[in-house]
């Protein structure tokens, strides 16, 4: 059996990390584009401006806003023009997806910079496509993962604590949906079977947020930098970024991609929306009473969503879930790596049931 795991070149994490950005796009080349969220341009960059351009010459450009053909297209004709020599991304998940899609489609190096811990998107070989509406439209498969990842924890410290908090709740599928795929033996995103780093790792990732998940929470409230926010910020970055792609996903990013079909929820985060999918994942695949809750303590701990209700979804149809249910269902979705049958009918019991408890737990009836 061959089995594969695949990483990004250089992981680089600690205070101040982004004023190390132009020593590492120097090892690439000396004309350099960053795609940039319009906060970071006006907010970040001044602050550690002098530093990067020591080393390289830089643009630096805003991101539109959502990830979609037209958006990448948009930034290659800029970069083409520029003439540059590597691709940086510095923003959120979508501006990193972006860069990436973008670097790919020109065959240059590409170095990513989270500003948030948001997603596990820094570390992979992979673009998720919407649509201009905001739809899920496909996964961009690339053939690399990003050159360098580097992690400011000052300016994630900094953020809103929602991003951190969204970051555990993609995080926390990482390990639900890696042990599904070893279960079952099914492909990771190299197309192998993952290796036992691969799901060591995803497992760490779950203990991680367990352990200090709530204490990472309190000091991003506070601002401040301190071992259990670098913790839980490798959990949500490196170890779901390397969990995921190398253990594989199943269910929980189905969901969270039928959810995507409702515009309600399109103002709600990724991870946010992928809580909803692990909850619903516990139910479909018929998890212990004991790790349910402990799912759920979790998720209410650090104020993760547990209900439709808290992704914009109040008092949504039977029709609505079931568009929700039939679109995690889509062939080829992930949803097929779980060990139990899966059905349109089986997953749209599985979200109702997921909300029932959800909305129990919280009006403490249970």
């Amino acid at each position: 059996m061959i089995q594969a795991s695949i990483f990004p070149g250089r992981y680089i994490q600690g205070a101040g990390a982004l004023s190390r950005l132009g020593k590492e796009a120097a090892r690439f080349g000396k004309k350099v584009f960053a795609v940039c969220d319009p906060f970071v341009i006006e907010s970040i960059i001044p602050t550690y401006q002098a530093d990067i351009k020591k080393e390289i010459e830089i643009v630096f450009e805003k991101f539109n806003g959502e990830c979609s053909d037209k958006e990448i297209n948009r930034i290659i004709d800029l970069v083409k023009k520029a003439g540059s020599q590597v691709v940086v991304a510095v923003g959120g998940g979508k501006t990193i997806d972006t860069a990436k899609a973008v670097a790919h489609a020109l065959s240059l190096p590409v170095i990513v910079t989270p500003t948030i811990a948001s997603t596990d998107a820094p570390c992979s070989a992979l673009s998720v496509i919407y649509t201009d509406e905001g739809v899920v439209d496909r996964y961009l498969f690339l053939p690399t993962n990003p050159n360098c990842v580097l992690v400011d924890t000052t300016i994630i410290a900094n953020a809103p604590v929602r991003f951190l908090v969204s970051g555990m709740g993609d995080a926390l599928s990482t390990w639900l949906e890696a042990k599904s795929c070893q279960t079952k033996y099914a492909n990771n995103f190299a197309g192998e079977k993952g290796s036992m780093t691969a799901y060591a790792l995803a497992k760490l990732c779950y203990d991680t947020l367990l352990e200090f998940g709530v204490a990472a929470k309190i000091s991003n409230e506070a601002n401040v930098v301190t071992p259990a926010l670098e913790s839980v910020i490798e959990a949500n970055t490196l170890l779901s970024g390397l969990g995921f792609e190398s253990g594989g996903i199943a269910s929980c990013h189905a969901v969270h991609n039928g959810l995507t079909v409702l515009e309600p929820t399109h103002k709600y985060f990724h991870g946010e929306k992928v809580s909803i999918g692990v909850v619903t994942s516990v139910f479909l695949t018929n998890k212990p009473a004991d790790m349910i809750d402990e799912v759920y303590d979790f998720c209410e701990s650090v104020g993760l969503p547990t209900t439709l209700a808290q992704v914009g979804l109040i008092n949504p149809t039977d029709e609505d879930l079931m568009k929700v249910a039939t679109r995690a269902c889509a062939e080829g979705e992930t949803i097929y790596n779980e060990l139990v049958p899966i059905t349109p009918e089986s997953v749209f019991a599985a979200i109702k049931a997921a909300d029932a408890y959800g909305r129990s737990r919280l009006e403490g009836l249970c």
